[in-house]
C-alpha cells in the first residue's frame, strides 16, 4: 500500500491564518451556508466549498496580474 503525501502544504506557518481568513471573506462574499463559521465545513455541499476556493484562487491571479502590471509601469 501507498503511502498518500499532503501537496497542499502551505509553506510559510504565518500564512495559514491569512488564508483562513481569505477563505472565511470569500464564502461571505458568495453567500454561503453561515454554518462555516463554526469552523466545521462538513454540512457545507462540495458545490459551495469548490466556489469558495474557486473565487479565492480567481482573487489571488487578479491581484498577481495587477501587482504585474503595476511593476511594469514603474519601469516605462
Amino acid at each position: 500500500m501507498t503511502r498518500r503525501r499532503r501537496r497542499n502544504r502551505i509553506l510559510v506557518p504565518e500564512a495559514r491564518q491569512a488564508m483562513d481568513r481569505f477563505k472565511y471573506e470569500m464564502a461571505s462574499e458568495l453567500g454561503i451556508n453561515p454554518e462555516y463559521q463554526s469552523g466545521y465545513w462538513g454540512n457545507i455541499s462540495s458545490r459551495e466549498c469548490g466556489a469558495v476556493g474557486g473565487h479565492m484562487v480567481r482573487r489571488m491571479i487578479a491581484e498577481a496580474e495587477q501587482s504585474l502590471m503595476q511593476r511594469e509601469g514603474g519601469f516605462k
